[in-house]
């Protein structure tokens, strides 16, 4: 249980201290924001726990994959925040990449990528 609670509050550390240092920064947040921290977290955690190479190495091929179609929401998220307020960009934001996600899994099935 001890375990379980430092390992949550380590990854909520994380999250807390990029959010402080962007409302400082929005530069120097989003550069500690844009490097995998969630990521790399899983696989020190997943090491951790003793995981074997063939798992961890797996959730690091799909994450590389589960990026790729997030990003260019990216670039269209400041445009909506400005038009539309934060609410409805998120909502796009979200909408947006789960639509694009869709498209790449489509577009990947057919070189025998399976993300879906």
């Amino acid at each position: 249980m001890l375990y379980l609670a430092t390992k949550y509050a380590i990854t909520a550390a994380v999250v807390v201290a990029v959010s402080e240092i962007a409302k400082r920064s929005g530069r120097l947040g989003a550069l500690i924001g844009a490097l995998p921290l969630v990521a790399v977290l899983a696989l020190l955690w997943m090491r951790v726990e003793r995981e074997d190479a063939a798992k961890i190495g797996s959730y690091a091929w799909y994450t590389f994959w589960y990026v790729i179609p997030t990003l260019p929401m990216f670039l269209v998220f400041p445009s909506l925040l400005q038009r539309f307020g934060f609410t409805v960009a998120m909502l796009a934001f979200c909408v947006g990449t789960v639509l694009i996600f869709l498209a790449f899994a489509l577009v990947l099935r057919r070189f025998g990528i399976q993300l879906l």
